[in-house]
């Protein structure tokens, strides 16, 4: 049995890549690379011990750094996920 290709005018070719220059060069711009004004990043760090259990939490160094605006921990969780129901934004 043998497929009839004359219409199929990709497979067996070369896909055209318009944008392949500018990816490889690093000139293509992506999500996030964007920046806006009063944007504000967020980080998170994770135990380096897997199943660990954390008994506590001293986030006073973090809190003391330049242009920190929060530090949430799983304490302040239950509160994020509360304000977020409370606008309809989970579940």
């Amino acid at each position: 049995m043998t497929a009839d290709t004359s219409d199929n005018k990709w497979i067996g070719k070369r896909t055209p890549r318009p944008d392949g220059a500018d990816k490889v060069t690093g000139r293509a711009a992506y999500a996030a690379d964007t920046t806006m004004p009063g944007m504000i990043w967020g980080k998170v760090l994770r135990s380096p011990h897997a199943h660990a259990v954390i008994k506590s939490i001293d986030t006073s160094k973090a809190e003391a750094l330049p242009g920190v605006k929060a530090v949430v921990t799983a304490k302040e969780r239950c509160v994020v996920k509360a304000v977020l129901a409370e606008r309809r934004v989970v579940g």
